[in-house]
Protein backbone atom coordinates (compact mmCIF):
# COMPACT_ATOMS: atom_id res chain seq x y z
CA UNK A 1 0.00 0.00 0.00
CA UNK A 2 0.63 3.49 -0.34
CA UNK A 3 1.78 6.05 1.81
CA UNK A 4 1.37 10.30 1.31
CA UNK A 5 3.43 13.18 2.80
CA UNK A 6 1.18 15.97 3.71
CA UNK A 7 1.34 19.50 4.10
CA UNK A 8 -1.30 21.71 5.75
CA UNK A 9 -1.41 25.30 5.48
CA UNK A 10 -3.21 26.57 8.43
CA UNK A 11 -2.92 30.24 7.77
CA UNK A 12 -4.83 33.01 7.71
CA UNK A 13 -5.81 34.19 4.05
CA UNK A 14 -7.63 37.94 4.21
CA UNK A 15 -10.72 38.58 3.06
CA UNK A 16 -10.39 40.69 -1.22
CA UNK A 17 -6.62 40.21 -0.67
CA UNK A 18 -6.19 37.99 -4.26
CA UNK A 19 -3.23 38.86 -5.15
CA UNK A 20 -1.35 38.59 -1.46
CA UNK A 21 -3.49 35.08 -0.83
CA UNK A 22 -2.37 34.15 -4.17
CA UNK A 23 1.54 35.12 -3.46
CA UNK A 24 1.05 34.03 -0.16
CA UNK A 25 -0.10 30.45 -1.40
CA UNK A 26 2.96 30.33 -3.54
CA UNK A 27 5.37 30.74 -0.95
CA UNK A 28 4.06 28.21 0.83
CA UNK A 29 3.74 25.95 -2.15
CA UNK A 30 7.58 26.54 -2.35
CA UNK A 31 8.09 25.44 1.00
CA UNK A 32 5.48 22.44 1.13
CA UNK A 33 7.39 21.29 -2.26
CA UNK A 34 11.09 21.87 -0.76
CA UNK A 35 9.71 19.48 2.44
CA UNK A 36 8.90 16.72 0.31
CA UNK A 37 5.46 17.29 0.59
CA UNK A 38 3.42 15.37 -2.07
CA UNK A 39 0.37 17.11 -1.29
CA UNK A 40 0.16 20.95 0.33
CA UNK A 41 -3.44 21.81 1.36
CA UNK A 42 -5.17 25.37 1.72
CA UNK A 43 -8.22 26.25 3.59
CA UNK A 44 -12.02 27.21 2.12
CA UNK A 45 -11.87 29.86 -0.14
CA UNK A 46 -8.03 30.67 0.73
CA UNK A 47 -7.90 32.84 -2.60
CA UNK A 48 -10.61 35.28 -2.48
CA UNK A 49 -10.63 34.88 1.81
CA UNK A 50 -13.47 33.86 3.55
CA UNK A 51 -16.24 35.12 4.17
CA UNK A 52 -16.09 37.18 0.80
CA UNK A 53 -20.02 38.41 1.68
CA UNK A 54 -21.61 40.74 -1.81
CA UNK A 55 -17.55 40.73 -3.15
CA UNK A 56 -18.53 37.45 -4.92
CA UNK A 57 -21.17 39.56 -6.57
CA UNK A 58 -18.86 41.79 -8.31
CA UNK A 59 -17.77 39.70 -12.12
CA UNK A 60 -14.65 41.70 -11.61
CA UNK A 61 -13.62 40.17 -8.33
CA UNK A 62 -14.75 36.56 -9.37
CA UNK A 63 -13.12 37.32 -12.98
CA UNK A 64 -9.59 37.98 -10.29
CA UNK A 65 -9.88 34.86 -8.59
CA UNK A 66 -10.09 32.81 -11.69
CA UNK A 67 -7.38 34.39 -12.87
CA UNK A 68 -4.82 34.19 -10.26
CA UNK A 69 -5.76 30.20 -9.26
CA UNK A 70 -5.10 29.60 -13.00
CA UNK A 71 -1.42 31.35 -12.62
CA UNK A 72 -0.95 29.86 -9.64
CA UNK A 73 -1.62 26.29 -11.47
CA UNK A 74 2.04 26.36 -12.43
CA UNK A 75 3.79 26.62 -9.39
CA UNK A 76 3.27 22.82 -8.15
CA UNK A 77 4.69 20.75 -10.96
CA UNK A 78 4.91 16.60 -9.88
CA UNK A 79 3.48 18.17 -6.00
CA UNK A 80 -0.54 18.04 -5.93
CA UNK A 81 -2.24 21.25 -4.03
CA UNK A 82 -5.94 21.56 -2.82
CA UNK A 83 -6.67 25.17 -3.52
CA UNK A 84 -9.88 26.66 -1.83
CA UNK A 85 -11.70 29.48 -4.48
CA UNK A 86 -15.08 30.93 -5.51
CA UNK A 87 -15.89 29.52 -8.96
CA UNK A 88 -18.07 31.12 -11.46
CA UNK A 89 -19.68 29.01 -14.40
CA UNK A 90 -22.76 30.96 -14.62
CA UNK A 91 -23.65 30.47 -11.09
CA UNK A 92 -20.81 30.79 -8.12
CA UNK A 93 -19.80 28.23 -6.39
CA UNK A 94 -18.07 27.04 -3.28
CA UNK A 95 -14.94 25.39 -4.56
CA UNK A 96 -11.84 23.39 -4.28
CA UNK A 97 -9.38 22.95 -6.77
CA UNK A 98 -6.74 20.42 -7.01
CA UNK A 99 -3.53 21.42 -9.16
CA UNK A 100 -1.13 19.09 -10.14
CA UNK A 101 1.39 18.83 -13.15
CA UNK A 102 0.88 22.56 -14.41
CA UNK A 103 -2.88 22.29 -14.87
CA UNK A 104 -6.40 22.37 -12.82
CA UNK A 105 -6.31 18.81 -12.33
CA UNK A 106 -9.87 18.60 -10.83
CA UNK A 107 -12.38 20.86 -9.19
CA UNK A 108 -15.41 19.97 -6.70
CA UNK A 109 -17.93 21.87 -5.31
CA UNK A 110 -19.24 22.26 -2.14
CA UNK A 111 -22.65 20.37 -1.61
CA UNK A 112 -24.29 21.46 1.65
CA UNK A 113 -24.53 24.91 1.95
CA UNK A 114 -24.97 25.97 5.31
CA UNK A 115 -27.64 29.22 6.19
CA UNK A 116 -27.73 29.71 9.98
CA UNK A 117 -25.65 31.48 12.23
CA UNK A 118 -22.80 33.29 10.68
CA UNK A 119 -23.17 31.46 7.73
CA UNK A 120 -24.90 33.08 4.68
CA UNK A 121 -24.06 30.62 1.92
CA UNK A 122 -27.25 29.85 -0.02
CA UNK A 123 -27.30 33.70 -0.51
CA UNK A 124 -23.94 33.14 -2.71
CA UNK A 125 -23.25 29.84 -3.97
CA UNK A 126 -25.25 26.88 -5.37
CA UNK A 127 -24.51 23.39 -4.32
CA UNK A 128 -22.28 21.01 -6.00
CA UNK A 129 -23.64 17.41 -6.07
CA UNK A 130 -20.90 15.09 -6.62
CA UNK A 131 -18.13 13.97 -4.50
CA UNK A 132 -14.74 14.26 -5.81
CA UNK A 133 -12.00 11.32 -5.29
CA UNK A 134 -8.28 11.34 -6.86
CA UNK A 135 -5.38 9.12 -6.97
CA UNK A 136 -2.77 11.31 -5.13
CA UNK A 137 1.06 9.51 -4.81
CA UNK A 138 -1.09 5.76 -4.84
CA UNK A 139 -3.54 7.11 -2.39
CA UNK A 140 -7.56 7.56 -3.18
CA UNK A 141 -8.25 11.11 -1.57
CA UNK A 142 -11.92 12.11 -0.85
CA UNK A 143 -11.56 15.71 -0.93
CA UNK A 144 -14.63 17.58 1.11
CA UNK A 145 -15.37 21.17 1.71
CA UNK A 146 -16.45 22.07 4.98
CA UNK A 147 -20.09 21.31 5.89
CA UNK A 148 -19.88 18.41 3.65
CA UNK A 149 -18.28 16.74 6.22
CA UNK A 150 -21.10 17.34 8.69
CA UNK A 151 -22.97 14.89 6.96
CA UNK A 152 -22.89 11.92 6.13
CA UNK A 153 -24.08 11.64 2.74
CA UNK A 154 -21.08 13.30 0.89
CA UNK A 155 -18.86 10.82 2.23
CA UNK A 156 -20.72 7.31 1.68
CA UNK A 157 -21.22 8.02 -1.88
CA UNK A 158 -17.45 7.21 -2.07
CA UNK A 159 -16.53 5.23 1.18
CA UNK A 160 -17.29 2.01 -0.92
CA UNK A 161 -15.05 2.23 -3.39
CA UNK A 162 -11.71 1.89 -1.84
CA UNK A 163 -11.60 6.04 -0.45
CA UNK A 164 -8.26 5.45 2.02
CA UNK A 165 -8.26 9.43 3.33
CA UNK A 166 -10.66 12.52 3.36
CA UNK A 167 -8.83 15.76 3.18
CA UNK A 168 -11.82 18.26 4.64
CA UNK A 169 -10.98 22.27 3.88
CA UNK A 170 -12.62 24.67 6.35
CA UNK A 171 -13.24 27.99 6.97
CA UNK A 172 -15.19 27.72 10.69
CA UNK A 173 -15.70 29.97 13.04
CA UNK A 174 -14.37 29.48 16.88
CA UNK A 175 -16.84 28.80 19.63
CA UNK A 176 -16.21 27.41 22.98
CA UNK A 177 -18.08 24.10 21.99
CA UNK A 178 -16.67 23.98 18.44
CA UNK A 179 -13.77 22.10 18.86
CA UNK A 180 -15.39 18.92 20.95
CA UNK A 181 -18.05 19.25 18.16
CA UNK A 182 -15.61 19.13 15.18
CA UNK A 183 -13.54 15.92 16.83
CA UNK A 184 -17.04 14.33 17.53
CA UNK A 185 -17.63 14.56 13.61
CA UNK A 186 -14.49 13.66 11.97
CA UNK A 187 -14.70 10.41 14.83
CA UNK A 188 -17.95 10.05 13.50
CA UNK A 189 -17.17 9.70 9.75
CA UNK A 190 -14.20 7.50 10.41
CA UNK A 191 -15.79 4.52 11.73
CA UNK A 192 -18.56 4.98 8.61
CA UNK A 193 -15.98 4.84 6.59
CA UNK A 194 -12.90 3.98 7.98
CA UNK A 195 -11.28 6.37 6.23
CA UNK A 196 -8.21 8.46 7.98
CA UNK A 197 -9.31 12.13 8.26
CA UNK A 198 -7.05 15.76 7.76
CA UNK A 199 -8.90 18.85 8.60
CA UNK A 200 -7.87 22.05 8.15
CA UNK A 201 -9.41 25.05 9.19
CA UNK A 202 -9.16 28.86 8.39
CA UNK A 203 -7.13 30.91 11.13
CA UNK A 204 -7.50 34.79 12.14
CA UNK A 205 -9.81 37.31 12.53
CA UNK A 206 -12.44 38.65 10.01
CA UNK A 207 -14.66 41.32 11.28
CA UNK A 208 -17.04 39.99 13.50
CA UNK A 209 -16.28 36.37 13.33
CA UNK A 210 -12.51 34.91 14.30
CA UNK A 211 -11.18 31.16 12.74
CA UNK A 212 -9.26 29.48 15.12
CA UNK A 213 -7.36 26.85 12.41
CA UNK A 214 -6.73 23.92 15.11
CA UNK A 215 -5.74 21.15 12.51
CA UNK A 216 -6.90 17.92 13.58
CA UNK A 217 -5.42 14.44 11.93
CA UNK A 218 -7.44 11.54 12.64
CA UNK A 219 -6.58 7.83 11.87
CA UNK A 220 -9.03 5.37 10.39
CA UNK A 221 -9.90 3.97 13.23
CA UNK A 222 -10.63 7.19 14.96
CA UNK A 223 -8.80 7.79 16.83
CA UNK A 224 -7.00 11.52 17.30
CA UNK A 225 -3.27 11.37 15.73
CA UNK A 226 -2.94 15.29 15.94
CA UNK A 227 -4.60 18.54 16.87
CA UNK A 228 -2.64 21.84 16.35
CA UNK A 229 -2.89 24.72 18.40
CA UNK A 230 -5.97 26.94 18.07
CA UNK A 231 -5.08 30.52 16.43
CA UNK A 232 -1.66 29.35 15.59
CA UNK A 233 0.03 30.31 11.81
CA UNK A 234 1.98 27.09 11.04
CA UNK A 235 3.24 24.93 8.08
CA UNK A 236 2.26 21.26 9.67
CA UNK A 237 3.71 18.24 8.17
CA UNK A 238 2.19 14.61 8.23
CA UNK A 239 2.98 10.86 6.78
CA UNK A 240 -0.21 8.85 5.73
CA UNK A 241 0.39 5.24 5.78
CA UNK A 242 -3.00 4.10 3.94
CA UNK A 243 -2.19 0.26 4.77
CA UNK A 244 -2.67 0.94 8.70
CA UNK A 245 -4.73 3.91 7.79
CA UNK A 246 -2.54 5.94 10.36
CA UNK A 247 -0.86 9.45 10.60
CA UNK A 248 2.31 10.02 11.75
CA UNK A 249 2.58 13.36 12.45
CA UNK A 250 5.96 15.63 12.12
CA UNK A 251 7.34 18.18 14.91
CA UNK A 252 3.48 19.39 15.16
CA UNK A 253 3.60 23.13 17.56
CA UNK A 254 2.33 21.93 21.16
CA UNK A 255 -0.68 23.24 23.15
CA UNK A 256 0.68 24.83 26.41
CA UNK A 257 -2.46 25.70 27.71
CA UNK A 258 -5.35 24.14 26.81
CA UNK A 259 -7.82 25.78 29.22
CA UNK A 260 -10.83 27.70 27.99
CA UNK A 261 -9.82 30.63 29.44
CA UNK A 262 -6.58 30.79 27.27
CA UNK A 263 -8.16 29.55 24.23
CA UNK A 264 -10.72 32.30 24.27
CA UNK A 265 -7.99 34.85 25.37
CA UNK A 266 -6.53 33.49 22.30
CA UNK A 267 -9.46 34.27 20.45
CA UNK A 268 -10.12 37.45 21.42
CA UNK A 269 -6.58 39.08 21.38
CA UNK A 270 -6.01 37.83 17.75
CA UNK A 271 -9.83 38.63 16.39
CA UNK A 272 -8.34 42.62 17.84
CA UNK A 273 -4.58 41.88 16.17
CA UNK A 274 -6.44 41.16 12.82
CA UNK A 275 -9.41 43.59 13.06
CA UNK A 276 -6.28 46.80 13.35
CA UNK A 277 -3.72 45.29 11.15
CA UNK A 278 -5.90 44.24 8.44
CA UNK A 279 -8.14 48.16 8.63
CA UNK A 280 -4.52 49.68 8.62
CA UNK A 281 -5.02 51.65 12.04
CA UNK A 282 -1.62 52.29 13.81
CA UNK A 283 -2.93 51.40 16.78
CA UNK A 284 -5.67 51.71 19.55
CA UNK A 285 -6.79 53.91 22.27
CA UNK A 286 -9.65 53.38 25.26
CA UNK A 287 -10.84 54.87 28.10
CA UNK A 288 -9.35 53.76 31.39
CA UNK A 289 -11.87 54.29 33.86
CA UNK A 290 -10.57 51.73 36.73
CA UNK A 291 -13.16 49.16 36.28
CA UNK A 292 -12.53 45.29 35.50
CA UNK A 293 -14.21 46.06 31.63
CA UNK A 294 -11.34 48.60 30.54
CA UNK A 295 -8.36 46.77 32.52
CA UNK A 296 -9.63 43.74 30.92
CA UNK A 297 -9.54 45.38 27.30
CA UNK A 298 -6.28 47.16 27.78
CA UNK A 299 -4.50 44.14 28.77
CA UNK A 300 -5.72 42.18 25.35
CA UNK A 301 -4.58 45.27 23.41
CA UNK A 302 -1.16 45.10 24.69
CA UNK A 303 -1.12 41.40 24.32
CA UNK A 304 -2.72 41.74 20.38
CA UNK A 305 -0.35 45.00 19.14
CA UNK A 306 1.89 45.48 22.00
CA UNK A 307 2.76 48.26 24.25
CA UNK A 308 3.97 51.03 21.66
CA UNK A 309 0.68 50.61 20.17
CA UNK A 310 -1.75 51.68 22.26
CA UNK A 311 -2.84 54.73 24.36
CA UNK A 312 -4.96 54.70 27.66
CA UNK A 313 -7.29 57.74 28.75
CA UNK A 314 -8.72 57.91 32.06
CA UNK A 315 -11.01 61.12 32.58
CA UNK A 316 -12.41 61.28 35.93
CA UNK A 317 -15.60 63.17 37.28
CA UNK A 318 -15.90 64.08 40.63
CA UNK A 319 -17.38 60.84 41.40
CA UNK A 320 -14.44 59.29 39.76
CA UNK A 321 -12.70 56.99 43.41
CA UNK A 322 -9.17 57.24 44.48
CA UNK A 323 -9.48 53.27 43.95
CA UNK A 324 -9.91 53.99 40.01
CA UNK A 325 -7.52 57.12 39.56
CA UNK A 326 -4.92 54.79 41.58
CA UNK A 327 -5.73 51.12 39.42
CA UNK A 328 -5.75 53.17 36.23
CA UNK A 329 -2.23 54.97 36.75
CA UNK A 330 -0.36 51.56 37.79
CA UNK A 331 -2.04 49.55 35.39
CA UNK A 332 -1.33 51.95 32.25
CA UNK A 333 2.44 52.07 34.02
CA UNK A 334 2.82 48.47 34.19
CA UNK A 335 2.13 47.89 30.75
CA UNK A 336 4.13 51.28 29.51
CA UNK A 337 1.04 52.35 27.12
CA UNK A 338 0.61 55.54 26.49
CA UNK A 339 -1.79 57.50 29.21
CA UNK A 340 -3.42 61.02 29.50
CA UNK A 341 -5.02 61.82 32.33
CA UNK A 342 -8.37 64.51 30.98
CA UNK A 343 -10.72 65.46 33.60
CA UNK A 344 -14.22 66.06 32.10
CA UNK A 345 -15.93 68.22 35.15
CA UNK A 346 -15.75 71.57 33.67
CA UNK A 347 -16.41 70.17 30.05
CA UNK A 348 -19.87 68.12 31.68
CA UNK A 349 -20.79 71.01 33.68
CA UNK A 350 -20.66 73.48 31.19
CA UNK A 351 -23.25 71.06 29.04
CA UNK A 352 -25.22 70.75 32.71
CA UNK A 353 -25.51 74.82 32.06
CA UNK A 354 -25.94 74.93 28.70
CA UNK A 355 -29.14 72.40 29.21
CA UNK A 356 -30.58 73.93 32.41
CA UNK A 357 -32.78 76.46 30.98
CA UNK A 358 -34.64 73.46 28.55
CA UNK A 359 -34.77 71.01 31.72
CA UNK A 360 -36.09 73.68 33.89
CA UNK A 361 -38.60 71.91 36.38
CA UNK A 362 -36.65 68.40 35.84
CA UNK A 363 -34.98 66.80 38.50
CA UNK A 364 -31.41 65.24 37.89
CA UNK A 365 -31.46 61.64 36.92
CA UNK A 366 -29.95 59.25 34.36
CA UNK A 367 -29.87 61.81 31.61
CA UNK A 368 -27.10 63.73 33.82
CA UNK A 369 -25.40 60.11 34.22
CA UNK A 370 -25.57 59.70 30.54
CA UNK A 371 -24.13 62.70 29.59
CA UNK A 372 -20.99 62.41 31.35
CA UNK A 373 -20.29 59.29 29.52
CA UNK A 374 -21.25 61.05 26.41
CA UNK A 375 -18.81 63.79 27.78
CA UNK A 376 -15.98 60.57 27.67
CA UNK A 377 -17.07 59.67 24.42
CA UNK A 378 -16.53 62.98 22.37
CA UNK A 379 -13.22 63.39 23.74
CA UNK A 380 -12.25 59.99 22.64
CA UNK A 381 -13.47 60.25 19.38
CA UNK A 382 -11.91 63.88 19.59
CA UNK A 383 -8.25 61.74 19.87
CA UNK A 384 -9.48 59.24 17.46
CA UNK A 385 -9.75 61.53 14.64
CA UNK A 386 -6.82 63.35 15.62
CA UNK A 387 -3.79 60.64 15.98
CA UNK A 388 -5.44 58.18 13.85
CA UNK A 389 -5.58 55.17 16.48
CA UNK A 390 -8.84 52.82 16.68
CA UNK A 391 -10.94 53.45 19.74
CA UNK A 392 -11.65 50.55 21.84
CA UNK A 393 -15.43 50.24 23.30
CA UNK A 394 -14.65 48.18 26.56
CA UNK A 395 -18.40 47.15 27.00
CA UNK A 396 -19.22 43.52 27.39
CA UNK A 397 -22.34 41.54 26.75
CA UNK A 398 -24.53 41.09 30.25
CA UNK A 399 -24.20 45.02 29.57
CA UNK A 400 -25.09 44.72 25.78
CA UNK A 401 -27.64 42.55 26.40
CA UNK A 402 -29.58 44.67 28.97
CA UNK A 403 -29.06 48.14 27.83
CA UNK A 404 -26.26 48.84 30.23
CA UNK A 405 -24.33 51.14 28.45
CA UNK A 406 -25.10 54.37 26.77
CA UNK A 407 -25.26 55.60 23.02
CA UNK A 408 -22.67 57.91 21.81
CA UNK A 409 -20.69 57.51 25.01
CA UNK A 410 -19.18 54.16 26.33
CA UNK A 411 -20.68 52.77 23.38
CA UNK A 412 -18.12 55.00 21.38
CA UNK A 413 -15.62 53.15 19.34
CA UNK A 414 -14.77 51.04 15.74
CA UNK A 415 -14.37 47.42 17.67
CA UNK A 416 -15.17 45.83 21.23
CA UNK A 417 -13.00 42.91 22.23
CA UNK A 418 -15.38 41.79 25.32
CA UNK A 419 -18.84 42.70 23.07
CA UNK A 420 -19.52 38.61 23.74
CA UNK A 421 -17.67 37.75 26.89
CA UNK A 422 -20.17 37.77 29.59
CA UNK A 423 -18.87 39.60 32.50
CA UNK A 424 -18.49 36.44 34.85
CA UNK A 425 -15.94 35.17 32.12
CA UNK A 426 -14.71 39.02 31.87
CA UNK A 427 -13.45 38.16 36.17
CA UNK A 428 -12.74 34.83 34.91
CA UNK A 429 -10.32 35.85 32.00
CA UNK A 430 -8.41 38.51 34.14
CA UNK A 431 -8.07 36.04 36.82
CA UNK A 432 -6.48 34.05 34.45
CA UNK A 433 -4.24 36.43 32.78
CA UNK A 434 -3.06 37.27 35.81
CA UNK A 435 -2.00 33.57 36.84
CA UNK A 436 -0.42 33.76 33.18
CA UNK A 437 1.70 36.67 34.52
CA UNK A 438 2.69 35.10 37.68
CA UNK A 439 0.24 36.40 40.09
CA UNK A 440 -2.13 33.93 41.54
CA UNK A 441 -4.57 35.71 43.87
CA UNK A 442 -2.32 36.00 46.63
CA UNK A 443 1.30 37.46 47.77
CA UNK A 444 3.09 39.10 44.73
CA UNK A 445 2.89 41.76 42.56
CA UNK A 446 3.51 40.75 39.20
CA UNK A 447 -0.25 41.05 38.17
CA UNK A 448 -1.21 42.94 34.39
CA UNK A 449 -4.61 43.88 36.06
CA UNK A 450 -4.55 45.15 39.14
CA UNK A 451 -6.50 42.78 42.17
CA UNK A 452 -7.94 45.81 43.51
CA UNK A 453 -10.08 46.08 40.27
CA UNK A 454 -10.84 42.83 40.18
CA UNK A 455 -12.30 42.34 43.84
CA UNK A 456 -14.11 45.62 43.75
CA UNK A 457 -18.10 45.83 42.84
CA UNK A 458 -18.19 47.17 39.80
CA UNK A 459 -19.67 50.58 39.66
CA UNK A 460 -20.51 53.09 36.31
CA UNK A 461 -19.01 55.94 39.16
CA UNK A 462 -21.68 58.27 37.59
CA UNK A 463 -23.14 59.02 40.74
CA UNK A 464 -22.13 58.89 44.50
CA UNK A 465 -22.02 55.33 45.91
CA UNK A 466 -23.03 53.95 42.58
CA UNK A 467 -22.92 49.73 42.01
CA UNK A 468 -23.79 47.82 39.00
CA UNK A 469 -26.25 46.00 41.21
CA UNK A 470 -28.28 49.26 42.32
CA UNK A 471 -29.72 48.51 38.44
CA UNK A 472 -28.91 45.17 37.49
CA UNK A 473 -29.02 41.48 39.10
CA UNK A 474 -26.49 40.17 40.92
CA UNK A 475 -23.82 39.09 37.34
CA UNK A 476 -24.14 35.62 38.71
CA UNK A 477 -27.91 35.40 38.46
CA UNK A 478 -28.02 37.46 35.85
CA UNK A 479 -25.27 35.83 33.19
CA UNK A 480 -27.05 32.49 33.95
CA UNK A 481 -30.78 33.55 32.91
CA UNK A 482 -28.93 35.88 29.58
CA UNK A 483 -26.92 32.46 28.25
CA UNK A 484 -30.43 30.51 28.76
CA UNK A 485 -32.41 33.28 27.00
CA UNK A 486 -29.96 34.31 23.87
CA UNK A 487 -28.00 31.28 23.41
CA UNK A 488 -30.36 28.49 24.34
CA UNK A 489 -33.26 30.49 22.90
CA UNK A 490 -35.36 29.32 26.08
CA UNK A 491 -38.58 30.86 27.07
CA UNK A 492 -38.95 32.84 30.27
CA UNK A 493 -41.54 30.15 31.51
CA UNK A 494 -38.78 27.42 31.22
CA UNK A 495 -36.46 30.10 32.64
CA UNK A 496 -38.15 30.05 36.06
CA UNK A 497 -39.00 26.57 35.65
CA UNK A 498 -35.16 26.18 36.42
CA UNK A 499 -35.74 27.71 39.54
CA UNK A 500 -34.94 31.28 38.70
CA UNK A 501 -37.27 34.05 39.98
CA UNK A 502 -40.15 35.46 38.05
CA UNK A 503 -39.74 38.72 38.38
CA UNK A 504 -36.38 38.82 37.94
CA UNK A 505 -36.54 36.89 34.07
CA UNK A 506 -39.54 39.19 33.41
CA UNK A 507 -37.48 42.07 33.69
CA UNK A 508 -34.22 40.57 32.15
CA UNK A 509 -35.65 39.23 29.02
CA UNK A 510 -37.69 42.66 29.03
CA UNK A 511 -34.31 44.77 28.95
CA UNK A 512 -32.66 42.39 26.37
CA UNK A 513 -36.01 42.90 23.74
CA UNK A 514 -36.35 46.82 24.06
CA UNK A 515 -32.89 47.31 23.66
CA UNK A 516 -32.14 45.94 20.42
CA UNK A 517 -31.94 49.54 18.51
CA UNK A 518 -28.52 50.15 21.07
CA UNK A 519 -26.90 46.98 19.65
CA UNK A 520 -27.78 48.01 16.01
CA UNK A 521 -25.80 50.95 16.61
CA UNK A 522 -22.69 49.40 18.68
CA UNK A 523 -19.32 48.18 17.30
CA UNK A 524 -18.37 44.98 15.55
CA UNK A 525 -16.31 42.98 17.83
CA UNK A 526 -15.44 39.25 17.81
CA UNK A 527 -18.36 36.17 18.32
CA UNK A 528 -17.00 33.68 20.99
CA UNK A 529 -20.32 32.27 21.89
CA UNK A 530 -22.73 30.22 19.86
CA UNK A 531 -25.14 32.99 19.83
CA UNK A 532 -23.83 36.19 19.67
CA UNK A 533 -25.58 39.78 18.76
CA UNK A 534 -25.00 40.91 15.35
CA UNK A 535 -24.78 39.39 11.97
CA UNK A 536 -25.70 36.09 13.78
CA UNK A 537 -28.75 37.01 16.40
CA UNK A 538 -30.80 39.13 13.92
CA UNK A 539 -34.05 40.38 16.34
CA UNK A 540 -36.30 42.76 15.40
CA UNK A 541 -36.30 46.41 16.55
CA UNK A 542 -39.74 46.75 16.24
CA UNK A 543 -42.09 43.84 17.80
CA UNK A 544 -44.79 42.90 19.80
CA UNK A 545 -43.42 39.81 20.93
CA UNK A 546 -42.53 39.45 24.55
Amino acid sequence: MASLRLALAQFDFPVGAVAANAARIADLAAQARCGGAELVVFPELALSGYPPEDLLLRPSFLAACESELEALAGNFGEMAALVGHPHSEGEVYNAASLLHQGRVERVTYKQILPNYGVFDDKRYFRPGHATAVAAIAGVQVVLLICEDVWRPEPLMQVAAAGAELVVVINASPWDGAKQAEREAVLKARAAESGCAMAYLNLVGGQDEVVYDGAAILVNGDGSIAARAPAFLDALLWAEFDSAARRWYPQDWPTVVDASPEAVLYAALTRGTRDYVDKNGFPGVLLGLSGGIDSALTLALAVDALGPDRVTAVMMPTRYTSQLSLEGARDQAQRLGVGYHVIPIETTFQSFVDALAPAFAGKAADTTEENLQSRTRGAMLMALSNKHGQLLLATGNKSEMAVGYATLYGDMCGGYAPLKDVYKTLVYRLARWRNGAGGYAGGAGDSWIIPPAVIERAPSAELRDNQTDQDSLPDYGKLDAILSRFIEGEQSQAEIIAEGFDASTVHRVVRLVLRNEFKRRQSAPGPRVTTRAFGRERRYPITSGWT
